[in-house]
């Protein structure tokens, strides 16, 4: 059995998503595809707006056979250590291509891109520090020094503006750089951009565009057409139950809370959190009536909003520094759910997995894997604090069986 692996989040899953899965499946001839999803806290440093095991439910109802957690560790992480994480796991797991959407949507200017950034290495990097030493952001650093770059490239590169390009590029850039196997393959995206709102008169929107209409209407009409029909019953079962989705408004409180219980010493433990931003964020959370208007007072070229996010996620979770960089690889494969297509694929193949498969986290005393636990419990603790209902946890659940 042939295997394509999908790096997502599903933050929820949408029409775009199925399109994606179904050509993936269809360009790569694949018996099996393998989806990594990112659990209950995601790469911008937000939480899902409903919880993994609904999450998965969509995924496999939609298209994939299998789906696996992207650790904490990694889901969390800058475009490059997501990418690392993902991709590793996609390798362990057997899978012969990864396919990722892209705003390029083809591959060889990828490849192209990956081959400039490597042939002049030294020079990407003396770029970077001229740019960052001008008070810009690192992410935009990098930015501006490929584009000095590419300016005397002959051969097609990528736009490194555009947000699936950019982790496109980096899942690539992680396969070729560990030597691994799977080969990368890209699917357009298609009618929707990243950030754009929902349009009407499409079936197409984007994940971003899709939870800004569900927030500001607090209802699910509005973006029905944008979503298959099982995942608008996931997302209206979770609104009966819970009343609204999650969000950092919804956190807030005990966002709030862990911040101030700690001084700015003891802020400056925890994963992502870099010297002289403790100050602001007790200043900040003491001022602050809303998670917008803390953001808002902290934002700034130095800080972006994703890297706040990414702060104070950890500071949420209480994931330190040496707990988050514990390892660098995945030390195992966490099984959330399969298809009977799924299920005859581990049955197959489990033997040849390069990490172990683990369905069930009883007894498991890995680091890695207690940190996945500790988020899905405080995201549970938030859901449950503020809707009054507790949420299913790691201990609790087996793997979804469709």
């Amino acid at each position: 059995m042939n295997a394509v692996g999908v790096v997502v989040e599903y933050n929820p899953f949408h029409n775009g998503h199925f399109y994606h899965i179904s050509q993936s499946k269809e360009k790569s001839n694949a018996d099996v595809v393998i989806a990594v999803m990112s659990g209950h806290f995601l790469q911008r440093g937000e939480p899902a707006v409903i919880d993994k095991w609904h999450r998965t439910k969509m995924a496999l109802q939609n298209g994939a056979d299998l789906v696996i957690e992207l650790p904490y560790v990694f889901s969390t992480g800058h475009a490059t250590l997501f990418s690392e994480g993902a991709i590793q796991l996609l390798e362990a797991i057997g899978c012969t291509n990864f396919a990722f959407g892209s705003e390029e949507g083809t591959i060889h200017p990828f490849l192209n891109t990956y081959k400039l950034l490597k042939v002049h290495e030294e020079q990407y990097n003396a770029l970077i520090k001229q740019y960052v030493a001008t008070g810009i952001s690192y992410p935009q650093s990098l930015y501006k020094a490929y584009e000095e770059l590419r300016e005397t490239e002959q051969s097609q590169t990528i736009d490194l503006s555009k947000p699936n390009n950019i982790l496109g590029y980096h899942y690539i850039e992680a396969a070729k750089r560990l030597n691994l196997r799977i080969e990368p393959m890209t699917i357009p995206r298609i009618q929707a951009g990243f950030h754009e709102d929902i349009n009407t008169e499409s079936t197409i929107a984007s994940a971003t565009g899709i939870r800004k209409a569900i927030f500001e209407q607090q209802s699910l009409e509005k973006i029905k057409q944008f979503v298959p029909e099982e995942s608008f019953m996931l997302l209206a079962d979770w609104q009966q139950q819970y009343s609204s989705f999650v969000q950092w408004e919804t956190f807030w409180p005990y966002l709030r809370f862990a911040i101030l219980r700690n001084t700015a010493e003891q802020l400056t433990r925890f994963a992502d959190v870099s010297e002289g931003i403790e100050f602001a964020l007790i200043k900040a959370a003491k001022k602050s009536n809303s998670f917008n208007e803390f953001m808002t007072q902290l934002k700034s070229k130095r800080y972006t909003w994703t890297r706040l996010q990414r702060m104070v996620t950890h500071i949420y979770t209480g994931i330190t520094k040496e707990q988050l960089h514990y390892s660098a690889k995945p030390s195992y494969i966490r099984l959330l759910g399969m298809t009977k297509n799924g299920q005859a694929y581990l049955s197959q193949y489990k033997k040849q997995f390069q990490l172990p498969l683990i369905s069930r986290v009883a007894s498991t005393n890995d680091p890695m894997l207690l940190l996945d636990i500790r988020a899905t419990d405080m995201y549970a603790l938030g859901v449950e604090l503020a809707s009054g209902k507790k949420i299913a946890v790691d201990y609790q659940t087996p793997p979804i069986r469709l």
